[in-house]
């Protein structure tokens, strides 16, 4: 008899933390959600995988597979509760991480702010060593030098290191030397080297990247270590895996290793689940659009596939404007994040205006309405005010909402701004819709796209009661709520193959490289990812390698991604490679340039292991599907749509005995356990085949 398989995806929020255990043969999905224990993330992970477990006479010992999906790196920069961090950086370079770009991304802001380096200055220990730009030693690295710098740094209390040297991606020998002789003599200390980080050129996103990556290592190695130590006393056997900020799984080793990869771990899960519902509905574009407690998250998908960029920022001063944060030189999924979640507080400005975001009340306390103590009016208590959610069927009844602790905190502010309670209530929807669909406008057009076009895929635990209305804002046609949609991230995860994105520095115009240089560098990454993959456990036969190169015409500072031939590359791969950016940089400027040559500035190498099988069967947690949409209703619920005037009666229908092909006209409530979906008199959902809930907006075809 064929051994039964789990797996289980974990993601970890804000506010909720997310989890599905899916079982093969079959496809049964089954779920569970609890609030995240933000003093200690994995203590409520832990509790919440027994939970599920034990709901289903389980244990862990017969799980093969976890994979987690965490925030904890981007809090810990955000927070500035990382590693006491140093640098040691070539003579000369010591103030790179507050130089940055020598440029202001606002060019009228006065009072202008950029963040705060990871490494005080203090703490930026320059040395004697030098490579020219060509690899070549000018000056030789001295050991005892290092030795005394690394000693002083230690007695001051520095508990992760930074070695980040001039053109060390084209030479690393100095940078290596220098690593493994302070693992030596200094094993106790956690050490970063930006030749294994990012050996890339460009020295402050090199920098940048190699410190924040020392900053969080002995923060994510304590919690990765603790969790596996835990899961493996409970009887855990199987594959441990974490979620990286470009769409793939890794290792446990490899991510204690480049925890700055999981930068947003999470987010990216999203983006894949809704790649994922795309393609089962035959929409390849769509717009993902994930809400929850403490963000939204939108992301474009294009052919099936979630765009991967090659770098990020992270710990903006301003969030939302490009430039003042920490740049991030690692793969990403390339979404938006927009400070509005259902724990985004509502506040009257100094202008005397309702605003809403980007500060969330989180999980602790959180809204009023989850009565942990929290006394600010949030997106969350608003909804309860309007009527969409149920306060006695949160989380499908497990969590009561408060209702009267809403109404108080919403008609406080409604005071404050000279506001009934419903027109606040009102007010804190629509702004926080508006933000939502404008952020996402701009991510959409910014990439020469038409919102009108795109249907959003909708979930996380506030997206379904909010789409409609944000599909309404960008002119989309249809909405589509997938099954589970409210713990949609965790089942990204079990979408996600293993991964990783290996880099190398060989700039230089097509005419003029070296090509037994450019074919030797992907020799060593192909060995090294080969051994990255096998460590994680996948077959030498399943591994996938794709090449690709950051290219750009000579003279200009923004690169374009280009694929690369397999196989040895001679000088007929300068002809392809000429081809193919041609045909890219026609496809994004509608125009090309031949009078000037392009070049390439990096070498990339993805190595991937199989796709992992999924299919949902939502028979664990569906009841018995009602023969008509009239049986599948649940009731009534007073709500607030202003197309009807305020205040009326609407019904409401229980998801999970909604069967295909059953139609319901808006306006209506659909609820499910994790989520909420709310839409309005012109538009008509259908729930197709494969339990998705298909809204079409205004009566759109």
């Amino acid at each position: 008899m064929a051994r039964q398989q789990y797996r289980i995806g974990m993601d970890i929020g804000g506010t909720f933390t997310d989890f599905i255990l899916w079982h093969q043969p079959g496809g049964k999905v089954f779920l569970h959600k609890r609030l995240t224990t933000p003093h200690d993330p994995a203590e409520g992970a832990l509790a919440g995988l027994h939970e599920l477990l034990s709901q289903r006479d389980l244990g862990l010992d017969q799980v093969d597979e976890i994979v987690h999906g965490t925030t904890l790196v981007t809090n810990a920069i955000l927070e500035r509760r990382g590693a006491r961090t140093a640098l040691l950086t070539t003579r000369g370079f010591r103030d790179i991480l507050e130089m940055g770009y020598e440029q202001r991304y606002d060019i009228y802001d006065l009072f202008l702010q950029y963040p705060e380096p990871l490494v005080p200055r203090r703490w930026r220990i320059e040395i004697d060593e030098r490579m020219t730009r060509d690899g070549e030693v000018l000056q030789p690295l001295d050991l005892e030098q290092v030795r005394a710098a690394v000693a002083a740094l230690i007695d001051q209390g520095v508990e992760a290191l930074a070695i980040c040297f001039l053109h060390a991606y084209r030479n690393p020998s100095h940078e290596r030397a220098a690593a493994s002789f302070i693992r030596r003599e200094f094993p106790g200390l956690a050490v970063s080297v930006s030749s294994e980080v990012v050996p890339e050129i460009r020295e402050y996103e090199r920098t940048a990247t190699t410190v924040a990556n020392a900053y969080v290592q002995p923060l994510m190695d304590h919690y990765i270590g603790r969790l596996e130590a835990d899961l493996k006393a409970a009887g855990f056997r199987g594959h441990f895996f974490l979620m990286q900020s470009s769409g793939g799984s890794a290792s446990a080793t490899t991510s204690r290793s480049f925890p700055i990869r999981l930068l947003e771990s999470g987010p990216a899960a999203g983006a894949l689940v809704a790649s994922f519902i795309g393609r089962t509905v035959e929409l390849p574009n769509v717009l993902s659009f994930d809400m929850g407690g403490t963000t939204a998250k939108a992301c474009l998908v294009q052919d099936g596939q979630p765009n991967v960029a090659p770098m990020m920022e992270a710990g903006r001063v301003h969030r939302f404007k490009r430039g003042s944060g920490i740049p991030i030189k690692a793969p990403v999924v390339d979404m938006i994040e927009i400070g509005a979640g259902g724990g985004s507080i509502a506040f009257k400005n100094t202008l005397g205006l309702l605003k809403v975001g980007p500060a969330s009340a989180g999980a602790d306390p959180g809204p009023a309405c989850y009565g942990q103590g929290g006394r600010e009016p949030t997106v969350t208590d608003a909804c309860l005010v309007l009527g969409y959610f149920d306060p006695d069927f949160f989380l499908g009844g497990e969590m009561r909402l408060d209702l009267d602790a809403a109404r108080e905190v919403i008609t406080q502010l409604g005071r404050e701004l000279g506001l009934t309670e419903a027109e606040t209530a009102w007010g804190i929807y629509q702004i926080v819709c508006e933000n939502m669909a404008g952020a996402a406008r701009v991510h959409i057009i910014e990439k020469g796209h038409d919102p009108r076009r795109y249907p959003i895929v909708a979930f996380g635990g506030a997206g379904p009661a909010h789409a409609v209305r944000v599909a309404y804002r960008l002119g989309a046609p249809e909405v589509i709520v997938p099954a589970f949609s409210g713990v949609a991230s965790a089942i990204g995860l079990l979408l996600a193959p293993v991964r990783f994105d290996f880099a190398r520095s060989y700039p230089g115009e097509l005419s003029k490289l070296d090509w037994p240089v450019v074919d030797q560098l992907y020799r060593e990454m192909e060995t090294q990812a080969r051994q990255v993959l096998q460590h994680a456990g996948v077959d030498a036969e399943a591994i996938k390698l794709e090449r690709r190169a950051d290219m750009r015409l000579s003279g200009q500072f923004h690169e374009i991604t280009v694929p690369v031939p397999g196989g040895a590359l001679a000088r007929v791969a300068a002809e392809d490679l000429s081809a193919a950016f041609d045909k890219e940089y026609e496809r994004l400027y509608h125009s090309v340039l031949p009078s000037y040559e392009p070049m390439v500035l990096n070498w990339w190498l993805r190595a991937s292991g199989a796709e992992p099988a999924f299919t949902m069967d939502g028979a664990g947690n569906r009841q018995s599907a009602a023969d008509t949409a009239d049986q599948a209703r649940k009731g009534e619920r007073v709500a607030y749509f202003p197309e009807l005037g305020g205040f009326v009666n609407i019904p409401v229908y229980s998801r999970y005995r909604l069967a295909p092909g059953m139609q319901i006209a808006g306006p209506a409530i659909i609820e499910e356990r994790e989520s909420t979906t709310v839409f309005g008199p012109n538009d008509l959902a259908l729930m197709d085949s494969q339990g998705h809930l298909r809204i079409k907006i205004g009566g759109k075809a």
